[in-house]
């Protein structure tokens, strides 16, 4: 009988990538993923530790394991991730049903640490890796070529970690040093990801457009070499700093079709009193004359955020200037946040001094702004040509497929012929919440 593991996975695309990666470790030792607990092996949980709800939720799902533990002595359980990086020890301690604990930067010895798990020990794998420098192949030859492709979409870490220690987060700490990995490393990468069927690349890092690999080599000239690769349609990253952006960056997405018009780039708060409380190096300013000039020379684009509600010593009037930034860049889509310290950042040693009930009436106002502004977007939207990529069968209506636009909008098509991983032109004929409806005018072997 064939052995199954099953892995949940919480956070960060970066987590969702590494969980691929688990997948494919696992497929090579002769495991089946599959998406019952009960039925597996093996369980692995991709935990998660930006904020508090995500860690609190780890614990949860591995108190509901117990019993499955209880039931089956031999099931191996392993915790992953930012909240393993950071218990280390204590988790092991805590979950006697945990069997190892390891952090991201020993993800690739994990074929090693179920060899010891079965010879009866408990381990615990959070020492950071001697790279040996700013740019090091921290992803193993060997495993590139395993690499998955998610449909028509595929995921490449250019860096891992973060060297910026904003006050309220915890990367650093979880994920360590920033490190670029080599250009050939990533083109090599992203040729095997194309052949293998992807049509759109995601590349991915804490702080991703820090990347550097050398003094004349950085994120713009990175994305210039992914942009022109024979059979990628679609090029996106995430996510990155409004300190590291540039108008360079802007032109180049004005001028290179692969690159999305769509830009997730966290502001984080609209009071530069709270920013600089945050240590993120810019103002506010600085920050909107990057997007407006963005929106100049690449007419349509779509920029994202997040933000958080609540910090340390934000005031009504502050939140106020944050409420500003939504209505004047009107953002296609926002993860907003309530502050909750995370343990051995420098936020955690402020008080933590803006109640609950008004963290959570922040919440909700942001909420509600930006569901307004998402409903005058997607009507605005209705009638205009968009060009979609498809990558999944609608679950319930034949006919139909479901995509994506370059903007990152959800989208359904309805047409003949359609095909997962065609990219459509379409006419948007409505909406419903956050989804666009639109009928296809011309599939994709006219367009790649």
């Amino acid at each position: 009988m064939s052995k199954h593991v099953y892995i949940k996975t919480y956070g960060c695309q970066m987590n969702e990538h590494d969980t691929q990666r688990m997948v494919s470790m696992m497929a090579a030792l002769g495991y089946e993923a599959t998406g019952a607990p009960d039925n597996a092996d093996v369980i692995l949980v991709n935990t998660c530790s930006v904020r508090a709800n995500p860690e609190n939720k780890v614990y949860s799902f591995l108190g509901a394991l117990r019993p499955l533990k209880k039931q089956n002595p031999e099931l191996i359980v392993g915790v992953a991730g930012c909240v393993a990086q950071q218990a280390g020890m204590q988790l092991l301690a805590r979950e006697p049903l945990v069997d190892m604990v390891f952090g991201p930067d020993n993800l690739f010895a994990l074929p090693d640490m179920l060899q010891a798990v079965r010879r009866g020990e408990r381990l615990c794998r959070t020492e950071w890796h001697p790279w040996g420098g700013p740019v090091s192949e921290f992803v193993p030859a060997q495993w590139i070529d395993q690499d998955h492709v998610d449909g028509v979409r595929a995921y490449i870490a250019i860096t891992k970690g973060c060297d910026n220690h904003c006050s309220f987060c915890i990367v650093p700490r979880t994920r360590g040093r920033e490190v670029s990995r080599s250009r050939e490393g990533i083109l090599r990468e992203a040729q095997f990801l194309i052949k293998r069927g992807a049509k759109e690349i995601w590349l991915l890092g804490q702080n991703v457009n820090s990347y550097r690999a050398g003094d004349n080599y950085g994120f713009l000239e990175l994305l210039d070499d992914l942009s022109r690769l024979d059979g990628l349609a679609r090029l996106r990253f995430t996510s990155p700093h409004p300190r590291d952006w540039n108008n360079a960056l802007s032109d180049l997405m004005a001028a290179r079709s692969t690159i999305c018009n769509h830009l997730h780039l966290p502001f984080q708060a609209g009071s530069d009193k709270i920013l600089n409380a945050m240590r993120r190096r810019h103002s506010i300013a600085e920050y909107l004359d990057k997007v407006h000039y963005l929106k100049r020379v690449v007419p349509g684009v779509e920029v994202s955020a997040d933000l958080i509600v609540g910090f340390p010593g934000e005031s009504d009037a502050d939140f106020e200037q944050t409420l500003r930034v939504l209505e004047e860049v009107r953002f296609s889509q926002v993860f907003p946040f309530k502050y909750s310290p995370r343990p051995d950042t420098a936020a955690a040693k402020l008080p933590d001094d803006v109640p609950r009930p008004v963290k959570d009436a922040r919440l909700a106002q942001v909420i509600a702004l930006q569901e307004r502004i998402n409903v005058e977007q997607q009507r605005a939207l209705v009638g205009s040509v968009q060009e979609v990529l498809l990558d999944s069968p609608h679950p319930r209506e034949s006919g139909i497929i479901n995509g994506r636009t370059e903007g990152y909008r959800a989208i359904t098509v309805a047409g003949e012929g359609l095909r997962v991983g065609d990219l459509t032109r379409t006419t948007v004929t409505g909406f419903r919440g956050h989804w666009l409806e639109s009928e296809a005018i011309q599939t994709a072997d006219a367009l790649v």
